[in-house]
C-alpha cells in the first residue's frame, strides 16, 4: 500500500535529501501565511471547480472562452522552465549521494527494458480493441476535417534519432546530469559540494510550490479554450472513436497497470488518489509536462528514492508514452477501417514494429502525435495519409486521455523499479517533505 502524500514526514532524512548538514540548514522557514495553507489543502478541489467553470464558459460563451488560451499556455510554459532544473538537480544529488554507481546503470537499463515491454503491450492492446470495437466502420461523408499539410510533410521525412535527441531538452539535461552526478560522486570534495546541491534543490521546490498554486488558473484557461474553440458538438461524428480510445485507456490503467502494481504489492486506487491533483492539472492543460515536477515530488513522498525518480520519470517522458502508444495504434486501425483497407497479419506486425520505433518520437517532435502517425502511414504505404484530417477535428479532446495515461504509466514505472531495486521506503523523507521544508500542495 502506498503511503498517502499528505501523511506527516518521518523525523529522519534521506542520505541524498536536502536536510543534510551544511548550508541547507539555512533553507526557508516552514511557516507560511494562512492563505497558502488553505490553498494547499483545497488545491485539488479548486482545480476541479476551475475545470467545471471552463466547460460552462466554453459551451455558453465560446468567444470569451477562446480568449482564455493565454492562461493555459502561460502556466504550462512556466512549469516547463522548472523541468530542466528539477531533472538536473535531482539526478546530480541522487547519483552523487549513491555509493554504488553500478546500481545507477542497472536502474537505467531496467527502466528501458520495462518501457519497451509495456509500450509494446499498450500498442498491441490498442490494435486488438480497435479490431474488436471497429470505431472506423462509419460513413466518412460529412465528417469534420482539418489541414494536415505540415504533419504530412514532417511525417514523410521518417523518424530521425539525431533530430529526436537534438530537439528533446529533457534527454539532453538527463544525459548532462548523469555525467555531472558521476563526476561529483567520484570527486574527493564530494561531501563539501552535496549540501550546496541540496540547498539549490530545496529552493527550486519552494518556488515551484508557489507556482503550483496557480494550477486552477492554468487548468481553467486550457479547458475553456478547448471547449470554446472546438465545441462539444464536434465530438458527435467521431463519438465511437472517442469512446473506444478512452475506454481502452481505462482498461489499460486498471487492468494492465493495476495487475503490475498488484504484483509489486501496490494498490492502483491508492496511487491514483495520491496523484489526483496532477491528473486534474493534466486534464485541464492537455499536457503531461505540466504535472511532471509535482509528480516527481509525489513519488518521492510515496517512498521512491531520489535517484530512481530522477532517472525513471524524465526518461519515461520520452520512452514510456503508454497513452500515446494506444492512441497511435488505434488511430492507424481506425483509418484502415474508415477507408476499408484490409490488413493481413504480417501488415499488422509491421504496424506494431514501425510504431515501436516511431512512437518514441512523440515527445520530441512538434505536432508529435500527427507527425508520428504520418510517418507510420508513409512507411506502411497502404493507408491514405489524408485520413489524418478526420482525426484533427477531435484530437484535442483525446489529448487529455493520452496525457493522463502517460503520467500515470510513468509513475507506475517509477514505483515498480524502485520496489524491485530495494529503493522504496515509505518512511523516508524527500526534498518535498523534509521536516524543515514548507509543505508542497498535496
Amino acid at each position: 500500500m502506498l503511503r498517502s502524500s499528505s501523511a506527516p514526514s518521518a523525523s529522519g532524512s534521506s542520505a541524498a535529501g536536502p536536510t543534510a548538514a551544511g548550508p541547507a540548514k539555512s533553507g526557508p522557514s516552514a511557516s507560511a501565511p494562512s492563505i497558502f495553507g488553505w490553498l494547499s489543502r483545497h488545491l485539488t478541489l479548486l482545480v476541479f471547480i476551475a475545470l467545471v467553470a471552463a466547460v460552462l464558459l466554453g459551451q455558453f460563451a465560446p468567444a470569451t472562452a477562446i480568449r482564455m488560451e493565454p492562461l493555459g499556455t502561460w502556466f504550462v510554459n512556466v512549469i516547463k522552465v522548472f523541468i530542466p532544473f528539477i531533472i538536473f538537480l535531482t539526478i546530480v544529488s541522487g547519483i552523487s549521494g549513491m555509493s554504488d554507481l553500478k546500481k545507477v546503470g542497472r536502474i537505467g537499463i531496467k527502466a528501458l527494458v520495462y518501457f519497451e515491454v509495456v509500450t509494446t503491450l499498450s500498442l498491441t492492446i490498442g490494435i486488438l480493441l480497435a479490431y474488436l470495437v471497429k470505431p472506423g466502420r462509419i460513413d466518412k461523408t460529412g465528417l469534420p476535417t482539418g489541414d494536415i499539410k505540415k504533419y504530412a510533410g514532417a511525417g514523410a521525412k521518417g523518424f530521425d534519432w539525431g533530430h529526436f535527441f537534438a530537439t528533446n531538452l529533457t534527454l539532453q539535461v538527463l544525459l548532462l546530469a548523469i555525467i555531472v552526478g558521476i563526476v561529483v560522486s567520484l570527486h574527493p570534495k564530494r561531501q563539501q559540494a552535496l549540501p550546496w546541491i541540496h540547498l539549490a534543490t530545496r529552493w527550486v521546490f519552494v518556488v515551484l510550490k508557489y507556482v503550483m498554486y496557480l494550477a486552477p488558473v492554468g487548468a481553467f484557461g486550457g479547458m475553456a479554450y478547448t471547449i470554446g474553440k472546438f465545441g462539444i458538438r464536434t465530438l458527435k461524428p467521431l463519438a465511437m472513436l472517442m469512446a473506444t480510445v478512452y475506454g481502452t485507456m481505462i482498461v489499460f490503467i486498471f487492468v494492465v497497470l493495476g495487475l503490475i502494481m498488484r504484483y509489486f504489492k501496490f494498490n492502483i486506487w491508492t496511487y491514483l488518489k495520491n496523484i489526483r491533483e496532477e491528473i486534474l492539472i493534466v486534464l485541464g492543460t492537455s499536457s503531461s509536462e505540466a504535472a511532471q515536477p509535482s509528480l516527481m515530488i509525489k513519488l518521492e513522498q510515496m517512498g521512491c528514492s531520489q535517484p530512481v525518480v530522477g532517472l525513471v520519470v524524465p526518461t519515461g517522458y520520452s520512452f514510456n508514452l503508454d497513452g500515446t502508444s494506444i492512441y497511435l495504434s488505434m488511430s492507424v486501425i481506425f483509418l484502415a477501417q474508415l477507408y476499408n483497407v484490409p490488413l493481413s497479419i504480417g501488415e499488422l506486425l509491421s504496424i506494431l514494429a514501425i510504431l515501436m520505433i516511431t512512437s518514441k518520437g512523440a515527445a520530441g517532435v512538434s505536432g508529435s502525435g500527427f507527425t508520428v502517425l504520418a510517418s507510420t502511414l508513409t512507411a506502411l504505404q497502404k493507408i491514405p495519409v489524408e485520413g489524418l484530417a478526420f482525426l484533427l477535428a477531435v484530437d484535442k479532446f483525446m489529448s487529455e486521455a493520452r496525457a493522463i495515461t502517460n503520467i500515470i504509466g510513468n509513475g507506475v514505472a517509477t514505483l515498480v523499479i524502485a520496489k524491485s531495486e530495494g529503493e522504496f521506503n515509505p518512511a523516508a523523507d524527500s526534498p518535498a517533505t523534509a521536516p524543515d521544508s514548507p509543505p508542497l500542495p498535496a
